[in-house]
């Protein structure tokens, strides 16, 4: 029985679907805020966002900058529907749905545009603007482990092709991967805000 079978496999469909919907869940929350937070700047300039604590930690500072509309929209308009269909997949796959391997390209393509954009945020707000949203950080913590464990899915399954080690090497260490990944842009913030977390 290979790992993408095992019934303790991360990456097991019924499982990876939970996976999908809670994360992306979470996430499409986050996004949502961010948007009605945004929509209320754009009817009051004078609106303090719920996640205003500080100078260093302000969504209603981030949002004023160029970054937060890269393409001319607020960029938590591509959350709300980016995770609403991730979301969608999810449950498809809770409820015993077997997708087409080009699906899960499609789902791939996406993930890896969400993560490439997510790393670019992450190192504006952490190198240009040095300014931190804290429902900004809470969509990073979500989609780090959802492309992750989602090439780690389509690696284990075969998607992308691959001998039996790296499909196996996939199943089992993509969690570890994803963690490890989400400390490490913990720690960055840690050290880039340094002086303000520790005075």
């Amino acid at each position: 029985m290979s790992d993408m079978q095992s019934a303790s496999s991360p990456t097991r469909p019924v499982r990876f679907g939970w996976f999908l919907a809670i994360a992306g869940a979470v996430a499409w929350l986050a996004s949502v805020t961010l948007t009605l937070e945004r929509l209320a700047l754009y009817n009051d300039p004078g609106h303090v966002t719920s996640c205003d604590i500080n100078p260093w930690v302000s969504c209603g500072a981030v949002m004023q900058e160029w970054q937060a509309a890269l393409f001319g929209f607020p960029n938590p308009f591509i959350g709300v529907v980016g995770f609403a269909v991730v979301v969608t997949i999810g449950i498809t796959l809770v409820a015993g749905a077997r997708l087409p391997r080009w699906y899960w390209i499609g789902l791939q393509i996406g993930m890896t545009l969400g993560f490439a954009f997510i790393v670019w945020l992450w190192s504006q707000a952490l190198y240009s603007i040095h300014i931190l949203c804290l429902y900004c950080m809470v969509v990073w913590a979500m989609m780090i482990p959802l492309f992750v464990m989602t090439t780690a899915r389509n690696i284990a399954a075969g998607v992308f092709g691959g001998g039996p080690r790296l499909r196996a090497a996939a199943a089992e260490w993509g969690w570890v991967v994803a963690a490890g990944l989400v400390v490490l842009c913990a720690a960055s913030v840690l050290i880039s805000f340094s002086g303000v977390f520790f005075g």
